[in-house]
């Protein structure tokens, strides 16, 4: 049964051309994602310009026909979720890198180039993007905008919300908003683009962005330290911050039961490093000379092994044993292999809370039969923990019950219960829970000015209705 009106779909093929629009069984031959509800709509528009964008929104307001952005489809709380009766518009073809300029550091980029795409472009002029993520070959940076993505480098570039310069995005009434300013210093009133950072969609869809660079070491050196407790990794990374030589580049935590997890799967082992550590840490440096960066990491380890007898390091001496370190971090994958559609959580904790929060929330999981993965971005406090259990296998009350243990004194402490993976469809409750109500009415402001018809990513952040 068709749900979108044959008159609808027509004038939505006339914009983009009838190549770009799919529905019916056209649209199973379109990758879902990490969900295939991402794929619930009766069709997907795949518009060029920002131009054919402000149309097919300009129709869906008309028909009052709710309107979906897809970029990579990588979020993993179901902000991309589409249902019949909705259009989803997918960037995938605004995929032109527009301007780069390594004088000025700035790289101007349509919304649907991915990640590793402009990585890839900016290494060419010695430069880089100042944020990097695991998903770089499928994530967008339209879709990177619209979550305010964080990643490896977090800690010393800031999150998606700081590299952007200027952002152009189409409103729900079709208008386009286009402040593509490429300077860091603007104070010419109120900053807009801030309201589409991070809004997942919901207030305007992200055409073109003007990112801001950074220049690529000449080289860098990795080491992978396997340590007693949090305390003793988060005093490895004040070292790496404070290096004689050298840039700290990333800390990123693996606790034992995911490092199991990967290094059992990659076959992977090092002399003298046992994989008993209570947590693994990995350091990456960057400087201009790869010799004078080893032996930085050997300093350092000099030093752990005095407080830390019992530790392990293995510092990689080549490109590819690098690459194997990283991939014991990286290969996510593999927890959802070995259990479908695992429940995951996504926390910023203060450094200084860490190791109580997680004591405190790993005991109250050990009651409850789980023993989840956590790893994370050690530097900035952001941990991710996947639950050892297929989603199917939890049920409401104890998914309510997992949260009430991750959730229950997380803003107490400082922290927030989204730390980069947004809200989504998946956090709408959690949002509500942990918001003031001055905050919640602001924001049902904001999206009744911006978006009255509530036809942009409907359901997904705001539950409309509830404030």
């Amino acid at each position: 049964m068709d749900c979108l009106k044959p008159e609808f779909k027509a004038e939505i093929r006339k914009i983009v051309g009838d190549g770009n629009f799919k529905d019916g069984e056209a649209i199973s031959t379109i990758d879902h994602g990490v969900a295939p509800e991402n794929l619930g709509a009766c069709a997907v528009a795949f518009p060029r310009t920002t131009d054919e964008v402000a149309a097919v929104v300009k129709c869906c307001r008309a028909s009052g026909v709710p309107l979906v952005t897809h970029g990579g489809r990588t979020g993993l709380v179901g902000g991309a979720i589409s249902r019949p009766g909705e259009l989803v518009l997918s960037t995938a073809r605004l995929n032109r890198i527009l301007h780069i300029s390594p004088i000025e550091r700035v790289a101007v980029v349509e919304a649907g180039v991915t990640l590793q795409a402009l990585q890839a472009a900016v290494a060419e002029h010695r430069l880089e993007t100042g944020i990097d993520l695991p998903s770089r070959g499928s994530a967008t940076i339209g879709g990177m905008a619209s979550t305010n993505a964080g990643g490896i480098a977090a800690f010393r570039f800031g999150v998606m919300r700081h590299r952007i310069l200027g952002l152009e995005a189409v409103l729900a009434d079709g208008s386009i908003y286009s402040d593509m300013t490429r300077v860091v210093k603007n104070a010419a009133g109120y900053d807009l683009k801030h309201l589409f950072v991070g809004a997942e969609g919901t207030l305007g869809i992200i055409t073109r962005i003007a990112v801001k660079l950074e220049p690529q070491p000449a080289a860098t050196a990795t080491v992978l330290f396997g340590l007693p407790s949090v305390a003793a990794a988060l005093a490895v990374v004040r070292r790496g911050l404070d290096a004689e030589y050298g840039q700290l580049r990333a800390a990123e935590a693996i606790w034992n039961a995911y490092f199991r997890l990967t290094s059992g799967h990659q076959s992977w082992s090092a002399m003298d490093y046992s994989p008993d550590h209570p947590i693994n840490l990995l350091v990456s440096l960057g400087g201009a000379e790869e010799g004078a960066l080893q032996s930085e990491l050997e300093r350092i380890y000099e030093n752990v092994i005095a407080d830390h007898p019992d530790a392990s390091a293995v510092i990689a001496s080549s490109g590819a044993q690098e690459a194997d370190l990283w991939r014991l971090r990286e290969d996510t994958d593999l927890i959802y292999r070995k259990h479908p559609n695992a429940p995951s959580y996504d926390v910023s904790v203060p450094l200084s809370e860490i190791g109580s929060y997680l004591d405190r929330c790993l005991a109250g999981l050990r009651e409850l039969d789980l023993s989840p993965y956590v790893f994370g971005h050690l530097a900035d406090g952001n941990l991710h923990i996947v639950l050892n259990a297929a989603g199917s296998d939890i049920s409401a009350e104890k998914s309510k019950a997992i949260e009430t243990i991750l959730y229950a004194d997380i803003g107490a402490i400082g922290g927030a219960f989204s730390a980069e993976h947004g809200i989504g469809i998946k956090r709408v409750g959690q949002l509500l829970d942990t918001s003031s109500p001055a905050k919640l009415a602001l924001m049902h402001r904001v999206k009744d000015t911006l978006d009255a018809a509530a036809i942009l990513n409907p359901g997904k952040v705001l539950r409309l209705g509830t404030i």
